[in-house]
Formats: structure tokens, C-alpha cells, sequence
């Protein structure tokens, strides 16, 4: 956290939080949602500006409920998350990378999720897959020991048999089947937190 949302937050203890205002969607895009867009249940307009994508990015966390925020100075800003707290993308250095910039090393989990979403997971980080990176991903999974097809893979997410695998970082990582609409409470997070 930045020093001076340290320093926000020891003089003005008692700011009322924000919800609903700041979303994150499928694809790593932090947007603002404005009245309107809460109101039409709108995913709100893209942040664009650096410095602010950098300030949400570096002071982003999460509370004892499974809610995640962002400390805006004194003030929490309660996300809601159209997916999960994190966004991978895969990269050809490092394998995967967060929406907030930060390099995803260490996943200890995977699950692909009856809607074809991938998720990630390791140590407190849940991520799903941005959805346009899935086709580079599709190479490092194997059903079997072998190439996963497409076939395989529909047959897969029929019945979860036979084993399917990521391979990551040198290691066969579990894919386990996963309910989409299960997610937040699987993984033990909110994705439209309230006061």
C-alpha cells in the first residue's frame, strides 16, 4: 500500500466506504461505474489513465469477508468483479500475468469451468483466464498425457474424465471441473459486495 493512503487513512479513520462504483471485468479492465451504469447494471466505462490504473494496481486487497477493494487514500472502494479477483493473460516471459502487472509464478490449482473459462489458482490469488488467451493456453493442456482436442475437451467437460492437466513452469498441474456459478463461493470471494 502506498505510503500516503497509509498516511490518508491514519488521519481520517472514519471514511464511509464506496460500493459499486469501480468494477473489473472478465478481461483485466478496471471500469467506472457511474450512477447510470449501476443503475442499468452496465459494466461502466474503461479506465484508461496510467497513473490511476497504477494507483488502483498497487493499493488493491481485499478484506476478512472476501470482498476486494481498492484504498482510494482514506477510503475503500469496493470492487464488483464481473469473474474473479485476479485476470491472467498469458506471456511468453513469464507465463501468465495479472491484470495488475505482477507476474502469476507459483499456481498450485487449475479448473476449467463449464462455460470454458480457465481459472488459476495459487495461494491467494484466483485468476481467471482472459478469454482471448485461451487458445495459446490450449497447447500446455493435456488429457491423458496427450494434445487435447477439442472433441476431448467438450468430452471432458461432460464428465471430468480422463485426467486433464496444465502444464506450467515444468509442472503437470490438476485441472479439476468447476461450476461457473459456484466460483465466488468455491473460492470464497464476493463479486458485488454491499455495506
Amino acid at each position: 500500500m502506498d505510503e500516503l493512503v497509509k498516511q490518508a487513512l491514519a488521519k481520517w479513520p472514519n471514511v464511509p466506504h464506496c460500493y459499486g462504483w469501480l468494477g473489473l471485468d472478465a478481461r483485466g479492465h478496471w471500469r467506472m461505474r457511474d450512477q447510470h451504469a449501476q443503475q442499468l447494471q452496465l459494466p461502466g466505462d474503461k479506465i484508461v489513465h496510467a497513473a490511476l490504473l497504477g494507483f488502483i494496481n498497487h493499493n488493491y486487497t481485499h478484506d476478512e469477508r472476501g470482498c476486494w477493494f481498492f484504498q482510494n487514500g482514506p477510503q475503500r472502494v469496493y470492487l464488483n468483479l464481473e469473474a474473479t479477483p485476479y485476470i491472467a493473460r498469458s506471456d511468453p516471459q513469464h507465463g501468465f500475468l495479472l491484470q495488475t502487472g505482477a507476474p502469476l509464478d507459483n499456481i498450485d490449482a487449475a479448473y476449467l469451468c463449464d462455460n470454458g473459462a480457465l481459472v488459476l489458482h495459487g495461494g491467494e490469488i484466483v485468476a481467471q483466464l482472459d478469454d482471448r488467451d485461451l487458445a495459446q493456453v490450449l497447447p500446455a493442456l493435456r488429457l491423458a498425457g496427450q494434445s487435447v482436442t477439442d472433441d476431448g475437451l467438450l468430452a471432458w467437460l461432460e464428465d471430468g474424465q480422463p485426467a486433464l492437466t496444465l502444464l506450467h513452469a515444468g509442472k503437470e498441474i490438476s485441472v479439476q471441473p468447476l461450476a461457473h456459478a459456484t466460483m465466488a463461493q468455491h473460492f470464497g470471494f464476493q463479486q458485488a459486495p454491499q455495506a
